[in-house]
């Protein structure tokens, strides 16, 4: 799709099902980068990491819910990185030149993803901190992470604004 196309089309419709798709696609894939940088791979792991999303909500009794707030930091995690996608399909529904150019505005989008919920989404919710800067390398890890999410939000926009 180029940018002459994209300014000439009037998009209307939106599948869905793209904008769905995206969102699977980056809670896996942060649920991945999470479990590899900071837990383990065993169901106690797996739990744990769902339990700390779950805290936003929750705060610190989340850790003695077991697998009921484990799925529902699950649900919260593919919900928010939904969110990602559907707040970016939308916007680029109303400015389709935001789908010109996937890498760089991807990459882009994914530094505000970081910000946003580094420095608004987890203050305001029961987690109630910005992250620590104690560890760079963590801070580095994570704003690429961001990065390649914000690529995956912009190219499922593309798809379901195609059409």
């Amino acid at each position: 799709m180029s940018a002459a196309s994209i300014r000439r089309t009037s998009i209307h419709r939106i599948d869905w099902s793209q904008v769905l798709l995206g969102g699977l696609l980056v809670a896996i894939g942060d649920i991945v980068f999470a479990t590899t940088l900071w837990f383990s791979w065993d169901a106690p792991g797996l739990q744990r990491v769902f339990q700390t999303i779950a805290v936003g909500v929750l705060g610190q009794t989340s850790f003695d819910g077991g697998v009921p707030t484990a799925v529902l930091g699950a649900v919260l995690h593919v919900f928010m990185a939904t969110m990602f996608v559907v707040v970016y399909t939308l916007a680029a529904r109303r400015q389709p030149n935001l789908l010109a150019r996937p890498v760089a505005l991807g990459l882009a989008y994914g530094v505000v993803l970081y910000v946003v919920m580094n420095f608004v989404v987890m203050p305001l919710s029961r987690v109630g901190r910005s992250p620590s800067f104690d560890h760079p390398d963590w801070i580095f890890y994570s704003v690429l992470a961001h990065m390649l999410f914000g690529v995956v939000c912009v190219l499922f926009a593309r798809r379901a604004l195609r059409g």
